[in-house]
């Protein structure tokens, strides 16, 4: 039985994990660390608020026993400079890795990246810059177990939808073709993303970096 700690679960990814884990029976509580309220009920669920996650550690002794941390929370670059950017990507993420390490170095920390992060950290485009200097940081930190998912192109499942209008919109147009692109190699799901991120706990995997073929393969098994 594990206790995980969640946060971006009022997110289309995160709710999806969410979800996966209140049905896994593997999953003992679930800690969500949210700036809202989410409308989500379950007797596992322990929620806390916080509006400026750089100041995690003044709510560190209510996350309990953590075995697992899958942070899934992350803003669109659209309309933010590289500082601005960072700021809310790396100094959130680098804020709840130092609190999760101090709870518990032998955890299992699951960062939702994004395809095409830049781990060189000297590329052309400044969001793959910040979310590879991201990654770099996570997996260096020295956790039992890290990994950083790399998805591209999502479908939602269970009802979930994107709280970005404009990719909210896309997937209104594509829905009937969903059926095909799930059986595209390129393509992943919310469920297989938060199927794996359980997995994870359990069982280590060979390789840190998860793109969407890779996340696909490890569901099926």
């Amino acid at each position: 039985m594990a206790n995980v700690l969640i946060t971006g679960s009022t997110g289309m990814i995160g709710k999806g994990v969410l979800l996966e884990c209140i049905d896994d029976a593997s999953i003992e509580t679930i800690v969500l660390l949210n700036r809202n309220p989410i409308d989500v009920q379950s007797e596992k669920i322990k929620e806390v608020l916080l509006k400026d996650f750089t100041k995690i550690e003044s709510i560190k002794d209510q996350l309990g026993t953590v075995d697992a941390c899958f942070h899934c929370m992350g803003v669109s670059a659209l309309g933010l400079n590289e500082v601005q950017y960072s700021q809310l990507t790396f100094d959130v993420t680098k804020a709840l890795i130092d609190v999760c390490y101090e709870i518990n170095p032998g955890m299992t920390f699951n960062y939702v990246s994004g395809q095409g992060s830049d781990s060189s950290e000297k590329g052309k485009q400044m969001w793959a810059r910040v979310k590879g200097k991201t990654e770099n940081y996570l997996l260096t930190k020295g956790f039992a177990k890290a990994y950083a998912f790399r998805p591209g192109f999502i479908i939602p499942e269970r009802g979930i939808r994107s709280r970005t209008k404009f990719y909210d919109n896309i997937y209104r147009v594509f829905r009937p073709f969903f059926p095909l692109f799930k059986k595209m190699k390129s393509v992943t799901t919310t469920g297989r993303i938060a199927q794996v991120m359980i997995k994870t706990i359990h069982m280590k995997q060979t390789e840190q970096y998860l793109e969407n073929p890779q996340i696909n393969e490890l569901a099926r098994e």
